[in-house]
């Protein structure tokens, strides 16, 4: 018997593992599907699209065929192992808005405002620029300036300058708009993943269990209460119930949280029995509000070589083993870039990600020479998509819609930002070392020629949200303020399904966040009016 059983080692997990077992007369069980994160690609920065379509790594979700972008199935990698996503990722670190923050609360979230927030932001940060009133030193979470940033890097940054885009030292903090270097999550040229700042300082703790390879089939219900999670090994075997005296927290992601609720019967009752679950509860909104930051990039060959195009020569090999510096240390993003598509909005809507590297279709595609980068991605999607059971089968991946594109106004706004692309490729700055547009290219003329080029080559970012909503009150809310699910005692879903409607920006320091109250709110730390 566990006191807490926590579903999913990624970011949200490893901070509830953490955080709960501090009280040393609380029992803890942390489980995941996936196995352990030694992979040398997780360690190395630049490495992380080499997880994508691992096995042992990579979730390898994609949606549906989706109808607004050419029929064409978007992939969503996701972190499978300790450390989950953050894992995986491109390490940078974001926080959104504050407006993102206080429209949460406006939309029936109340102590989920940015004032309310930031102490956790702060207290969460180990930063290596020290502390300030928005940002913290000595917490978990390391945060440095980049080790060894290109030189075309820096020509992006002169270049959106002079494109009109202003510079920014520090878009953490109360401005965001504008150009800067991402900050990232590295200790010394090496990922510093939500395992390595909360998970491994934890796992000496006699009262923390943490249990890999094991998939969560469902959660068990006695009534309208949860009491433990069913459980197999991952490769196949006898399951077992493993029970929880205070809570099952769920921590699966966007994609995994919604699945276990529907497996365990909790969604719409005709969509389950479907595909043959017996519905328990009747929650609606299960797998809804689906969202996520489409992106598309604008792609340029330059006469500069310092790029990441050889960043995986033995000579770098051996520059990152020896010093943790080099190309190997990029994150393939370097520059940062936030502004509006159009004149009169209330913040920006575009985010920037620019480096010196060639990157399309998730590092699939090859070319052979240097190149710049420029990804604009919509931070402020109108789409709205769903995750649904494919079948009662846990191991079975759900079906999953976006619906990219298919709002009037996130295309134009995605034209935008190529067009901002190709406005700040005019620059002198980086027009010095351009040598040719090399995506969409010069065929792509008019508006319609990038409108066409956005359908057929849009990606989406690896930030999906949304699909166990909280508010107290909404229709179509999943969890409440406390992150307890509508109608069942003992169960919360904590993770990235929760944000009423996704920040600007990438989402993983805002998961850390979301798991630090969480922790607070489970432990008796913050009164339950908020």
């Amino acid at each position: 018997m566990y006191d807490y059983v926590i579903v999913g080692a990624g970011t949200a997990g490893c901070v509830l593992a953490n955080r709960l077992s501090e009280d040393p007369g609380t029992r803890v069980l942390l489980i995941e599907a996936g196995g352990k994160d030694r992979s040398i690609n997780i360690k190395i920065p630049a490495a992380f699209p080499n997880q994508f379509g691992d096995k042992k790594l990579d979730w390898n979700f994609a949606t549906e065929p989706e109808p607004a972008v050419d029929g064409r199935r978007l992939y969503i990698p996701r972190g499978k192992g300790l450390g989950g996503s953050s894992s995986m990722n491109a390490m940078l670190y974001v926080r959104g808005r504050p407006a993102d923050y206080d429209g949460w609360e406006a939309q029936g979230a109340p102590g989920w405002g940015f004032d309310a927030l930031l102490p956790y932001f702060v207290g969460a940060e180990d930063n290596a620029r020290g502390a300030s009133e928005f940002h913290g030193a000595g917490g978990p979470l390391r945060i440095e300036d980049q080790r060894s940033p290109r030189r075309v890097s820096k020509r992006l940054v002169d270049a959106a300058v002079q494109a009109g885009i202003p510079y920014i030292d520090d878009y953490n903090g109360p401005e965001q708009d504008g150009v800067s270097w991402f900050q990232v999550s590295q200790k010394g040229g090496k990922r510093f993943s939500a395992a390595d700042g909360y998970l491994k300082p934890a796992r000496k703790r006699p009262n923390l269990d943490v249990r890999t390879g094991l998939l969560v089939l469902s959660v068990e219900l006695d009534g309208d209460r949860a009491v433990g999670v069913r459980v197999a090994p991952a490769g196949g075997g006898a399951p077992e119930l493993i029970r929880a005296d205070r809570e099952v927290l769920l921590a699966a992601g966007a994609i995994g949280s919604p699945q276990l609720l529907l497996l365990s019967g909790i969604g719409t009752p005709q969509e389950l029995e479907a595909v043959g679950v017996a519905p328990r509860h009747d929650l609606p909104g299960v797998g809804r509000n689906l969202q996520d930051h489409p992106f598309v990039t604008m792609i340029y060959e330059v006469t500069d070589t310092h790029t990441l195009a050889t960043a995986e020569s033995p000579r770098y090999l051996a520059e990152w083993a020896l010093r943790r510096s080099g190309p190997l240390t990029s994150t393939i993003a370097e520059v940062v870039a936030f502004t509006k598509s159009r004149p009169g909005l209330p913040a920006a809507d575009l985010q920037f990600h620019m480096g010196a590297a060639y990157f399309n279709d998730h590092g699939n595609d090859r070319y052979d020479g240097h190149c710049a980068v420029m990804g604009p991605v919509l931070v402020t999607p109108k789409a709205r998509g769903q995750v649904w059971l494919r079948s009662s089968d846990p191991s079975a991946r759900p079906s999953i819609i976006t619906n990219s594109l298919s709002e009037p106004e996130d295309v134009d706004a995605l034209v935008a930002g190529m067009e901002l692309s190709r406005e700040m490729a005019r620059q002198p700055a980086i027009k010095d070392v351009l040598v040719r547009e090399v995506l969409p290219g010069p065929d792509a003329v008019s508006r319609e020629d990038l409108e066409d080029d956005l359908r057929r080559r849009l990606m989406l970012i690896y930030h999906p949200v949304g699909t166990c909503r909280m508010s107290d009150t909404g229709e179509g809310a999943v969890v409440d303020r406390q992150l307890r699910v509508h109608g069942i005692d003992g169960l919360r879903v904590i993770d990235a399904s929760i944000m009423p409607t996704i920040i600007g920006g990438n989402t993983n320091a805002t998961v850390v966040v979301i798991a630090e109250k969480a922790a607070d709110l489970i432990r008796g730390r913050v009164g339950a009016s908020v």
